[in-house]
């Protein structure tokens, strides 16, 4: 059948992917404490619910920080390692039809990787993402689960938590409207609720995620982002696009399959695989 598969094996997830020739199948998320377990989990699942066969597979293409515990092929298949930022770098781009793009990886951690026809870059990356926003929860809401953090966050008040242009301005600053970010959490203090405080840790994270990607990018000129990755699913992150879009100037999109780039890049950068023997 010629199905070759892209498994993003990282530090909580396991993200699969597989493409039939050109057409992409369903993908598919798994959790699991190791991330061995997970791999094989995933790998094993996805065969099942997709009714292939190991015989269908010419090729399984790994990447992700858990990829560095694999060290024989998956299943006795074809399998290649390829590295997470030629994966991330491939895999926004193919998720986009623009020419030259900032591809913002928002995991546990985050990067950012520039992308063209002619070159792919690692910009670099910053110690924020959703490990963060599980360590904060955990030390101030007493929990570390992301689904009851983003149920939280969604009921809570950001603007009880941080301080704005607008509380310390009464007329729009040249360049800044009312709603900017002057300083996170400095409005919070040992009576804000719950909610509030959830809703102010996933902003602080997202919103300067998409800060330091558009600070880390802006002498290469180019004004099209593309963000991946776990947190994209929170619904802040589309509010702050559409603050950043009129503050910076710039074009800022969440793709579909936005949370599987990077396992479908690590099929479509192949060419760059290197093969565990």
């Amino acid at each position: 059948m010629g199905v070759r598969i892209g498994i993003d094996i990282g530090s909580s997830t396991t993200k699969i992917v597989a493409f039939e020739q050109e057409k992409m199948l369903e993908p598919m998320v798994v959790r699991a404490d190791s991330q061995v377990a997970s791999l094989y989990g995933a790998f094993g699942r996805y065969l099942y619910e997709n009714s292939l066969d190991l015989s269908d597979v010419d090729g399984v293409y790994i990447t992700g920080v858990g990829s560095k515990h694999v060290d024989k092929p998956v299943y006795g298949c074809p399998t290649y390692k390829v590295d997470e930022f030629e994966a991330t770098g491939t895999g926004g781009y193919y998720l986009t039809d623009k020419k030259e793009v900032i591809v913002v990886s928002m995991g546990t951690g985050s990067f950012y990787v520039k992308v063209t026809e002619q070159e792919m870059k690692h910009l670099g990356g910053v110690g924020l993402g959703g490990g963060t926003i599980c360590g904060l929860a955990a030390v101030a809401l007493n929990t570390e689960d992301i689904h009851e953090i983003a149920a939280m966050s969604r009921q809570g008040d950001v603007a009880k938590i941080d301080l704005r242009i607008g509380d310390l301005a009464k007329e729009k600053l040249p360049g800044l409207n009312l709603d900017v970010t002057a300083s996170n959490f400095a409005k919070a203090d040992a009576q804000s609720k719950q909610e509030d405080v959830a809703a102010g840790i996933v902003h602080m994270v997202i919103e300067n995620i998409c800060q330091a990607g558009i600070l880390a990018s802006v002498n290469t000129g180019i004004k099209d982002y593309i963000l991946i990755g776990g947190l994209t699913k929170f619904f802040e992150c589309q509010q702050i696009i559409e603050a950043f879009k009129s503050l910076w100037d710039v074009e800022i999109t969440i793709p579909k399959y936005s949370d599987y780039a990077t396992a479908i890049g690590a099929v479509i950068a192949a060419n760059q695989a290197q093969e565990i023997k």
